[in-house]
């Protein structure tokens, strides 16, 4: 037996997607276990240095002291989210992955809705080098709003987040691995592509759109709000939960078949290269080979389940106590809009999460410059279009499923809110082929009439239809008026991009 050995193992890529191999370095050149072991550790941290970017040279005294103390990272995990694998995959292939990038980390499974942002607003933020959701994109959620509930909110947000999917419909770790020029997938291989652009450690910067509700609640969005169309199957497709991801298949055909039309008026402010009503097209190639691995119906969820379920033990145990914030401080005053605001008003219905409600903490967070109290008319140099809608939908990211390329043109940090809407008129066989053709990101390309995208700083929704369902990142919120603004840059999401290129052929 050889007195010394280092065994390494990395992902590679394959036809079946990527998979990890052992390579194994042995060290043999002396007799003493000792000598060859103190061999093997300067090899080990001369190869991490070249992985680092850290200069060496023959003259260079090498020593684990060259290299950056190893990142600690919290893992918060959902164990209930998709289809319930998220603890096997993380044990199975997250953390000898992270393990071998010399990556410390504590990992907690959540136990009801809420838990995680209940979490992060008690740790000590300096002792943490990110947060990771190991999730869809709901935990994520849960994360950026307890962050943005501490006093020391200023400092908290700056803390890097990630994600590692596990959800159902993993929204946000699909524009990551977009992103990093990487190929469009699903399931574990998207889990294991984001492992490794984890382990990479490139950090972005992350707008961050705050909302704001009829009662006045305000959170912050890292996603979507939405209102029609994909929320209705969003959410009445709970009914269908014990079908897993099928459900949204299902729930996008029993809409279809009833497809409904909402009155409502939207108002927005453009943003200065923006052109109003005039649908963008872009040529996006998701592949390569111009294929992508799997070919499904469309429309998936953009949020994981955080399932209301009994409590099971957790890896670190007692919860800290929330912690009070400020208030949000007032928007100012503004000019007037030539629309009034809708004079009736709207009561929650069943199943509706009004954030901020009695008994929640306020989100602290800077002030939204750019809107009025939803009670006060838009400035005059908003933009209202009041008409009929299948679907309303203010996107900030690429991807509104791990499989649905809805903003190709979007960016992590690029201040923009992509309002997209599809006005009353369009045929059902056209709307099937939107979403098809959203697999691909090339739905703008169909020049379709009813399909407007407007590149946005803020936004208001006032539903003229008595009843409906508002999302916001995928949670559904009380119905009713609802308005948002982009604040650029305000979070940190982990990418990975910086350190590792990738040719896309």
């Amino acid at each position: 037996m050889l007195p010394s050995r280092k065994k390494r193992k990395v992902a590679v890529g394959s036809g079946r997607g990527r998979q990890r191999a052992a390579r194994t370095f042995q060290v043999d050149g002396a007799d003493d276990y000792e000598k060859n072991q103190a061999v093997a550790e300067k090899w080990a941290a001369a190869i991490k240095c070249l992985v680092l970017g850290i200069p060496i040279s023959s003259d260079t005294d090498i020593a684990p002291s060259l290299l950056p103390r190893p990142r600690r990272l919290l893992l918060l995990l959902n164990p209930f989210g998709g289809r319930g694998l998220a603890l096997q995959w993380c044990q199975t292939h997250v953390l000898p992955m992270i393990t071998e990038a010399d990556i410390s980390f504590n990992l907690i499974q959540t136990e009801r809705p809420n838990h995680a942002r209940e979490l992060v607003k008690g740790i000590n933020v300096a002792e943490w080098d990110g947060i990771v959701a190991v999730s869809g994109d709901g935990l994520l959620y849960e994360v950026l709003n307890g962050l943005m509930e501490r006093p020391d909110w200023k400092q908290a947000i700056k803390i890097p987040v990630g994600i590692l999917p596990s959800g159902s419909g993993n929204a946000l770790a699909g524009a990551i691995n977009c992103n990093a020029g990487l190929e469009q997938v699903l399931g574990l291989e998207l889990l294991l592509n984001c492992a490794l652009l984890l382990c990479h450690a490139a950090v972005t910067p992350l707008d961050l759109v705050a909302v704001t509700t009829a009662s006045g609640a305000r959170c912050f969005s890292c996603l979507s709000v939405a209102w029609g169309f994909i929320s209705d199957v969003d959410i009445e497709s709970e009914k269908y939960r014990h079908m897993g991801a099928a459900r949204f298949t299902l729930g996008t055909l029993v809409r279809l078949a009833s497809m409904h039309t909402y009155r409502g008026r939207l108002s927005y402010l453009p943003a200065a290269d923006a052109t109003a009503h005039r649908p963008i097209s872009r040529s996006i190639t998701v592949a390569p080979n111009g294929r992508l691995p799997l070919q499904r119906l469309p429309l998936h969820r953009a949020l994981s389940d955080m399932g209301l379920c009994e409590e099971r033990h957790a890896f670190w145990g007692a919860e800290p106590a929330p912690v009070p914030c400020p208030s949000p401080g007032s928007p100012p005053p503004s000019s007037a809009s030539i629309l009034p605001p809708p004079s009736f008003s709207f009561e929650p219905g069943p199943g509706e999460l009004p954030a901020g409600g009695a008994g929640e903490a306020r989100v602290g967070g800077p002030p939204d410059e750019l809107l009025v109290p939803l009670g006060q008319p838009v400035p005059g140099s908003w933009v209202t279009v009041e008409d009929d809608f299948v679907l309303v939908l203010a996107i900030y990211q690429s991807h509104l499923g791990a499989d649905l390329f809805a903003a190709p043109f979007a960016r992590f940090d690029d201040g923009l809110i992509h309002l997209c809407f599809i006005k009353a008129g369009i045929s059902r066989a056209a709307l099937v082929r939107l979403f098809l053709a959203m697999e691909k990101g090339s739905h703008f390309e169909q020049e379709c009439p009813h399909l407007v995208h407007v590149p946005v700083r803020a936004f208001r929704l006032e539903p003229l239809t008595r009843k409906g369902i508002l999302t916001v990142d995928g949670e559904r919120v009380e119905y009713g008026p609802i308005q948002g603004q982009v604040h650029r840059g305000l979070a940190r999401l982990i990418t990975g991009v910086d350190r590792l290129k990738i040719a896309t052929g």
